[in-house]
């Protein structure tokens, strides 16, 4: 299913180029600006099973998108200057922002030198347990689980169900259902609970994945100091606060935030949300956001940024640059707005 709607979304993007439908678009749904989501930024892996490739984009596809953005004069901000236009009424000038989600080590080897090309600032959202090495990255340990294995065992429902991965078709679709089965899980102990069943019959080691994949305390130290480098917070353990409890979901965010600011000695204003689409961010969160003193939140929705969304900090749509649509060709459908309007039924803000 979801490689299906990769392709629909895909297609339309590629009908809106082809047709030059996107310019029309621009001058009513570009909006003022923008705030671009980014996970993983490196060299293109050569293995044929990679299900979580949406979230990563080559090198060169970030630099084509800077180009881009300077050949058309917008300013390229940090989330404390986008809080000053918004809190401002200062929509005089096209913004973007870059933000980057989890922490990972890449950001630090391959964007950091492409974002100084541009002298373009960039935030990266920490999570925190992440950062300790303790961190559950559950949807890469499935990959890698998948990717050893011929098949696999399941708790699923209280049954163990034997699942098939014994080729490339198989393992995609065992993913897709084995990672619906975890996110869908009530409680972040239950998803950390049966990720690490999986891994420890495979034979996985989760605390070596985190090592390898994400920076660690004494790494996001000189690295937020870079003056391009702005640190957020992406709670302690990258769980869905919309399935945890109001005590639960409030203290992932709190102590997040105590977590990086102790470790980078700097004040830790802006925050994602893990997941951030419906199902894991809604008013209870956006309000837990503001009262934890955050000055922005992001989410997963897709949506440029209008007027309107000042109203609403804590609730900031972005728009995701990812491996399925890194085609230079499809970069002006993508900031023209086109595809976030149809997306939200033409809707400017999708807050609620």
């Amino acid at each position: 299913m979801k490689q299906l709607r990769s392709k629909v979304i895909r297609a339309g993007l590629e009908a809106l180029y082809v047709t030059g439908a996107h310019r029309l678009f621009r001058p009513v749904f570009a909006g003022i600006g923008s705030i671009f989501m980014l996970h993983h930024v490196r060299p293109p892996r050569d293995a044929l099973f990679q299900p979580n490739s949406h979230l990563e984009v080559a090198p060169n596809f970030l630099r084509a998108v800077l180009v881009h953005l300077r050949s058309r004069g917008i300013d390229i901000i940090t989330m404390d200057e986008l809080h000053r236009r918004m809190t401002g009424r200062d929509f005089s000038r096209r913004f973007a922002c870059f933000t980057f989600d989890d922490g990972y080590r890449d950001n630090r080897d391959f964007a950091l030198p492409i974002m100084r090309e541009f002298d373009a600032p960039f935030t990266v959202y920490v999570a925190s347990d992440f950062a300790q090495n303790t961190g559950n990255l559950w949807w890469v340990l499935l990959e890698r689980v998948i990717a050893k294995a011929t098949s696999v065992e399941a708790d699923i429902d209280g049954k163990t169900s034997p699942i098939d991965t014994s080729t490339l078709s198989a393992k995609n679709a065992a993913f897709e259902r084995l990672h619906d089965w975890l996110r869908a899980l009530p409680g972040r102990d239950d998803l950390a609970r049966e990720i690490g069943k999986l891994c420890a019959r495979h034979g996985i080691d989760q605390a070596a994945i985190c090592r390898d994949l994400c920076m660690s305390w004494d790494e996001l130290n000189p690295f937020a100091a870079d003056p391009l480098v702005g640190i957020g917070a992406h709670t302690v353990t990258h769980c869905n606060l919309a399935q945890q409890p109001d005590e639960i979901a409030s203290q992932e965010m709190t102590t997040s935030r105590a977590r990086i600011e102790s470790a980078i000695h700097r004040p830790v204003l802006h925050f994602a949300y893990p997941y951030g689409d419906r199902l894991a961010a809604g008013p209870r969160e956006f309000a837990f956001a503001k009262a934890a003193g955050f000055k922005t939140a992001v989410t997963t929705r897709p949506g440029m940024m209008f007027p309107e969304n000042a109203e609403y900090p804590t609730a900031l749509p972005r728009v995701s640059l990812n491996g399925n649509y890194q085609d230079e060709r499809l970069l002006p459908v993508l900031t023209s707005g086109a595809a976030t309007a149809m997306w939200n039924g033409f809707r400017r803000v999708n807050a609620a």
